[in-house]
């Protein structure tokens, strides 16, 4: 059975007719409008969770740490690397602590040395914050994590302890010629051994290291320096003089002792020798005394004659004194007929 459809027709008053619809549509389009309703609130929920949970999130990122405050109060220190969660701002907040390793120069610096002389020192202080909670706690509430203001603190620190330093040593202990007197990696470590704990203490930062950048001396230290190390020089000159002067005398002294012991050896052997000798020159005359006692004895009175009288000797003696009565007896016996010296067939006297 046909179903009629009643339209209704208006005019309005300018004349132009109006189509209407008995309730058709109606519902559907009710629906579609709850449909886009649900879409819009569904979308605006996700976009805010995704914005409550990226307002809760903290990245914490290597090298640094993250400090949670509560209306202003720390309450949580992150440091391991990673994602965390905090409450949304404004009940919890955050702030990035730098932990990375730094440097700061103190600067030229007038200090005073044991001897009472003055050098211009620089040093450099490599520091970091220390990676725990307490100390990242301390150095926000001391400097309010602010690493220049930290780098002042460290500065003036610095320029403190190294005054306390250099007055434990002598100028020589840190400007020498000779490399092996200087102190300076002692000046270096007891000088970190004073600020390590006091900065650790009072800004929880962590030095790793402290070392002199440049050491000078102004013109009355550079005087003195120089005089001091003519002083040295000469002193050393001195020691070497005396030290070669040493050793030239104790080569003459041994010298010396060695011929004394040279000469006296060699004066031992002669009269050793000069001994054997007269020893046998008198078994010598011995034998030839025991072999013929007269001819061993003119033979002396000659040998003595010889040694005493020369061309040019004149002497008034006895002739019949030894050792001159051989004369005598050599102008007899020169006179006396030899034997067998008398008429032919004669016989010798008996």
């Amino acid at each position: 059975m046909p179903v009629l459809h009643n339209h209704s027709h208006g005019h309005d008053d300018d004349g132009h007719h109006h189509h209407g619809h008995d309730g058709h549509g109606a519902e559907p389009a009710t629906a579609g409008f709850k449909v886009r309703r649900a879409v819009r609130f569904a979308l605006a929920g996700i976009v805010l969770a995704g914005a409550v949970l990226a307002a809760c999130a903290i990245m914490v990122s290597t090298g640094e740490a993250v400090v949670v405050t509560q209306f202003g109060d720390p309450v949580r220190v992150l440091t391991a690397p990673g994602l965390a969660w905090k409450a949304p701002a404004p009940v919890q907040t955050t702030m990035q602590v730098d932990l990375r390793l730094r440097t700061t120069s103190t600067g030229m610096q007038d200090v005073g040395t044991r001897d009472g002389l003055r050098i211009l020192v620089q040093a450099y202080v490599a520091w970091q914050v220390a990676p725990d909670p307490d100390h990242v706690r301390q150095f926000v509430r001391a400097v309010r994590n602010d690493p220049d203001e930290a780098a002042q603190q460290i500065r003036s620190l610095v320029g403190a302890d190294m005054q306390i330093t250099a007055s434990s040593f002598d100028l020589a202990d840190l400007v020498n010629t000779n490399a092996g007197r200087t102190k300076i990696g002692e000046f270096e470590a007891r000088l970190l051994s004073q600020i390590a704990r006091q900065l650790r203490n009072a800004y929880g930062i962590e030095v790793q290291q402290v070392g002199l950048e440049r050491l000078s001396l102004p013109n009355t230290t550079l005087q003195a320096t120089v005089a001091r190390m003519r002083s040295e020089r000469e002193t050393v000159a001195a020691e070497r003089t005396a030290e070669g002067l040493r050793a030239a005398a104790e080569i003459r002294s041994g010298s010396a002792r060695d011929s004394r012991i040279t000469v006296a050896r060699a004066k031992t052997e002669a009269a050793e020798i000069e001994a054997a000798s007269q020893r046998e020159s008198a078994a010598i005359h011995a034998r030839a005394y025991a072999g013929d006692p007269e001819l061993y004895l003119m033979l002396r009175s000659l040998d003595a004659l010889t040694d005493i009288v020369g061309p040019n000797t004149l002497l008034v003696l006895r002739t019949d004194a030894a050792p001159f009565d051989m004369l005598v007896h050599a102008r007899v016996q020169d006179s006396a007929p030899a034997p067998g010296a008398g008429g032919a067939g004669s016989e010798p006297k008996k």
